[in-house]
């Protein structure tokens, strides 16, 4: 069975190394590396964002919402990933409109404000990405551990080298080749995964009962997965350069609705299949694995589809982040300050540190949700650019109230800073209401308090 394994998987990333490989182009400029400029259609925007967004977090996360929260809790993950698509495919033409030869959400955020907010929206962006990363190989190393007996640094390894090499020597174009292929992979085995999990599966027990939090619980982890999830997704760079590289902002407006729709149905079928394991009454695991007690309890030969659908996952995710964080240097420098070398050259080094951390096994779950608080207390700012009362003043006071609104709610139950400090920093590594809501509303009162009150003035980078 190793060996079929192996096959398999050699196969899925061989296949995706041909697909990079030929839309690679010689002699490619490095804005297209980075861009693709106006050059993908709706199905292909589409689909792209729709693999992009996906990634080994969806059979972990959404099946564990799913059954100990119940539909609720849920519906707000599938909310939370399909909605920053709805707001770029809305957004989207406006960013076009205001920065035609743009090419980040850090040049966007320069473009309103100046230098000093493009900075720090950088580094929130960067380190949500890797932060994502990490969280992707550490993720494919633990599945390979569950569904099979290959050795799953070999897989952290191959999927980051192969991903690399098409993503180095293509770019962007390279890495939306491949989604096409991955998201239409990902669907088929993903239907083939549940149909087999449902069916292969004994009749529910007469007690069954779907899961369900009491309601208030419910609706409160719900909003905190909406606010988490689309703050944190808006600074992924990766669907920012989906927005230029759209042929026109019809292309840009129904991709983005496509993608939007196909995320929301995949994570509630994700999720679904927790809440069957749950139940089934199927031991979940601990830490629990809803999604991998129901491949457990299915025929044996589900694991291998399972393992590719995985890897598929991963790789349609890393490509998109190793060629985004590139995106990123390469606006952080300047037009002029970075070459087509140096940009490859950023994609090789930044993956040494990230697969290092992959092959520790780390849990990188309290990083993303740090990193998720940091996007939701400033998200509202970056966004409200285009408004011409706006200011760096405003925007910059907005992201320092929304930090302080994110650990408001801890200081004020503990009693002491310290306390509200420990409690937005997730110690048990459970995501609360409280910081995410704290963050959003500061960060968006203070904004607009200040643009009312000492609006732009004509000078100013709008």
């Amino acid at each position: 069975m190793t060996y079929l394994t192996l096959a398999a998987l050699g196969a899925a990333l061989a296949l995706f190394g041909t697909l990079g490989l030929r839309a690679s182009r010689a002699g490619i400029r490095l804005d297209d590396y980075v861009t693709a400029r106006n050059s993908q259609g709706t199905q292909s925007i589409g689909l792209s964002f729709l693999a992009s967004s996906m990634g080994a977090w969806i059979l972990f996360a959404p099946p564990e919402i799913a059954a100990f929260v119940g539909p609720v809790g849920l519906a707000g993950y599938a909310i939370g990933a399909a909605l920053p698509f709805v707001v770029l495919g809305l957004y989207g033409p406006a960013i076009r409109r205001r920065l035609p030869e743009g090419r980040s959400i850090s040049e966007f955020a320069e473009a309103c404000y100046g230098p000093g907010v493009r900075r720090w929206v950088a580094f929130v962006s960067v380190a949500y990405m890797a932060c994502f990363l990490a969280a992707e190989l550490t993720a494919i190393g633990s599945i390979a551990g569950l569904l099979s007996d290959v050795d799953p640094s070999l897989i952290i390894i191959g999927i980051a080298l192969v991903t690399l090499v098409y993503t180095t020597l293509g770019g962007l174009r390279a890495s939306m080749a491949t989604d096409r292929w991955q998201a239409w992979l990902l669907l088929a085995l993903l239907l083939l995964v549940a149909a087999v999990a449902w069916w292969g599966l004994p009749p529910l027990p007469p007690e069954a009962t779907m899961p369900a939090a009491p309601m208030g619980s419910a609706l409160s982890v719900g909003l905190t997965l909406v606010i988490a999830v689309t703050a944190a997704n808006l600074f992924h760079q990766g669907y920012w350069q989906r927005v230029w590289a759209a042929e026109n902002n019809r292309a840009l407006g129904r991709g983005a609705l496509f993608g939007a729709v196909a995320t929301l149905v995949v994570v509630m079928i994700v999720g679904g299949l927790g809440m069957l394991a749950a139940m089934q009454a199927l031991s979940l695991g601990e830490p629990p694995i809803p999604f991998f007690a129901l491949v457990s309890a299915a025929p044996g030969w589900l694991s291998l589809p399972a393992l590719v659908l995985a890897v598929t996952l991963v790789a349609s995710s890393v490509d998109t982040l190793q060629n985004a964080i590139a995106s990123m240097a390469v606006a952080s420098t300047g037009r002029k300050g970075l070459s087509m070398r140096g940009a490859q050259w950023i994609t090789v080094l930044l993956m040494v540190p990230v697969v290092w951390v992959g092959l520790q096994g780390f849990s990188v779950l309290r990083l993303f949700l740090i990193a998720d608080l940091l996007c939701a207390a400033i998200v509202v700012p970056v966004l409200l650019g285009p408004w011409q009362r706006m200011s760096a003043l405003a925007a910059l006071a907005g992201g320092v109230a929304g930090l302080v609104g994110a650990i408001l709610p801890g200081w004020v139950t503990t009693g002491s800073l310290t306390g509200g400090v420990l409690a937005a920093s997730f110690p048990d590594s459970v995501p609360t209401l409280g910081p995410f809501l704290g963050a959003l509303l500061a960060s968006t009162g203070v904004s607009m308090l200040i643009a009312v009150l000492r609006p732009a003035r004509a000078s100013a980078p709008h």
